[in-house]
C-alpha cells in the first residue's frame, strides 16, 4: 500500500508525519471553506436531530439516512442503502468517491439510544449559544463533521486526490443480530482502507482524539450446588452451596486479575436462590430461604480489554478461576465477544501526530489521545486492525451523551471540521510525496 510506504519512509528517515506550522493557500480555502458552509449545514444537523432515530425505529432510521444522501451525493458520491432486515436492524447508508490516492473509510452512525416514546426529542437551542437534542453529539453531529470536512476539500479543488468510503451504520447503539452479517459492510470497507476515520465525539473534550479503545464482550457464570438445610452447610457431604461458590469465583476474578492494565470485567446481573428463572434478557426471578442452601446461582457481566492478546489471557484465566469448583457446586463460565479492542498501534499514533499539528496550524491547540477508559467500544473497533491508521473522536463535541441533557458545544462544529478536512487532505499530500520517491 502507498500508505504503508508512507509510513515505511518516515520511520527509515527518523523524521516526523507532521508538516511544519502554517497553512498554504489550499489549506487556507479549507479553513475558509468551512466557515462559508456551516450555516447550510447547521438546518440539516437541526433537520436530522428532529427525526427519532432510536435503534428499533427502523423508519426513523432510514429517514435519517435519507436526509444525508443528497449531501453526499451533491459532492460527488455513489450511494447505497444496505438494508438491514437480516440482523433485524434498519440498514446502512454507505457512500464511495474517487479513484487515487489513500483509502479514507469515514465512520458514523445513525441511530440513537432514544426510542420514539422519550420525551427527548427535538432541537433546543440555548441561551448560551450550545444546542440540546437528542443525538446531537452522538453521533448526528459527527456526521455533519465529516460532511462539511468533504464539502471543504471538494471547494479546494483537491477532493479527487482522496478515495472515499462512507459507512453510517444503522445499529451502533444497538447491535443487530447475528453480528456477523450486521458488521459485513463495515469489515469490508476495513479491508480496503489504508486509513480509518471515526466521527464519534471521544470523551467530548476538543483536545483529545482516540487511538485506543476497550473491546466490549459479555460473560456468564452459571453455578449449581446442592441444596439442602441450611444448618448443613460446610459439611463434607453437602459443600457450600451455589452462593459460596459463585462468590468464591466473582473475588477470584477481582483479586487475581486487579493488576493487569486497562482491563475491567464487572458482574452486572446477579439471581440466585433454591429456584432461578431467567424471564428476559437481563431479567429473571429468584426465590430462595435464609434456612436452604441455594441450589443455583447465574451471573452476567461485561468485559473490557485494550489488545486481543489482553482479552484473551483474562478469559483463560477465568475460566480457570470458575472450573476449580468447591465440592459439590459446579460453575460454567463462558462469554461472547462483541466489539474488539481498537489497540494503540505506532500507526495510530502517528495519525494523531498528523491530527494535532494541523488542529495547531488552525490555531485549534494541541490535540492528545484520549484515556482509553475514557472512551467506549464504537464501530471504528471493528476496523481498527485491518488498516495501517485509525483515529476517532472527530465528532461534534459536547456532554450529557446518552442522557436528556445531551448538549453540543456549537463552537465545535467549525473546529472539528476544519481539523478533519485538513488532516485529510494532508495525508493525500504525505501520499503524493512518497509516490515522487
Amino acid at each position: 500500500m502507498a500508505i504503508m510506504k508512507w509510513l515505511g519512509l518516515a520511520a527509515l528517515c527518523g523524521c516526523s508525519l507532521a508538516v511544519q506550522a502554517g497553512l498554504t493557500a489550499v489549506e487556507r480555502t479549507l479553513q475558509a471553506s468551512v466557515d462559508a458552509i456551516e450555516p447550510q449545514y447547521l438546518a440539516l444537523l437541526e433537520r436530522v436531530v428532529n427525526i427519532n432515530s432510536g435503534t428499533h425505529n427502523h423508519a426513523g432510521v432510514k429517514a435519517v439516512a435519507d436526509e444525508f444522501v443528497p449531501a453526499f451525493e451533491a459532492l460527488g458520491f455513489t450511494t447505497q442503502w444496505h438494508d438491514g432486515s437480516a440482523f433485524n436492524r434498519a440498514g446502512h447508508l454507505l457512500a464511495r468517491r474517487g479513484k487515487q490516492g489513500p483509502k479514507i473509510l469515514l465512520i458514523g452512525h445513525l441511530d440513537t439510544v432514544f426510542a420514539p416514546q422519550d420525551k427527548f426529542q427535538r432541537w433546543q437551542p440555548l441561551a448560551d449559544g450550545r444546542v440540546k437534542g437528542p443525538g446531537i453529539t452522538d453521533m448526528k453531529g459527527g456526521n455533519v463533521v465529516m460532511l462539511m470536512a468533504l464539502h471543504a476539500l471538494q471547494d479546494a479543488g483537491v477532493l479527487d486526490q482522496l478515495q472515499i468510503q462512507v459507512v453510517l451504520t444503522g445499529d451502533e447503539e444497538a447491535r443487530g443480530e447475528p453480528i456477523e452479517l450486521a458488521v459485513a459492510p463495515l469489515l469490508a470497507a476495513g479491508d480496503w482502507a489504508d486509513v480509518a476515520l471515526g466521527f464519534e465525539d471521544g470523551d467530548s473534550d476538543p483536545a483529545t482524539a482516540v487511538i485506543a479503545r476497550r473491546g466490549s464482550a459479555s460473560w456468564r457464570l452459571e453455578v449449581s450446588g446442592k441444596p439442602a438445610h441450611s444448618s448443613q452447610v460446610f459439611r463434607e457431604d453437602v459443600g457450600f452451596g451455589a452462593v459460596y461458590e459463585m462468590a468464591r469465583v466473582l473475588n477470584a476474578f477481582r483479586t487475581e486479575l486487579s493488576d493487569q492494565p486497562l482491563l475491567t470485567y464487572n458482574p452486572g446481573f446477579v439471581l440466585a436462590g433454591t429456584d432461578v428463572e431467567e424471564t428476559a434478557a437481563s431479567r429473571g426471578r429468584a426465590f430462595g430461604k435464609a434456612n436452604v442452601i441455594a441450589a443455583t446461582a447465574l451471573v452476567e457481566g461485561d468485559l473490557r480489554a485494550i489488545s486481543p492478546a489482553s482479552q484473551t489471557a483474562a478469559w483463560a484465566r477465568m475460566q480457570a478461576i470458575a472450573s476449580a469448583s468447591l465440592p459439590h457446586t459446579k460453575s460454567v463460565f463462558t462469554y461472547q465477544e462483541r466489539y474488539p479492542p481498537m489497540a494503540p498501534t505506532p500507526g495510530n499514533e502517528a495519525l494523531l501526530a498528523l491530527y494535532s499539528q494541523a488542529s495547531e496550524d488552525l490555531g485549534h491547540g494541541v490535540v492528545v489521545a484520549v484515556d482509553p477508559r475514557r472512551a467506549g467500544a464504537a464501530d471504528i473497533s471493528f476496523v481498527a486492525g485491518r488498516v495501517a491508521m485509525a483515529l476517532d473522536g472527530l465528532g461534534l463535541m459536547g456532554e450529557g451523551g446518552h442522557t436528556p441533557d445531551e448538549i453540543a458545544n456549537m463552537a465545535t462544529l467549525r473546529s472539528q471540521s476544519q481539523r478533519a478536512a485538513l488532516l485529510m487532505y494532508r495525508l493525500s499530500q504525505r501520499q503524493n510525496s512518497a509516490n515522487a520517491h
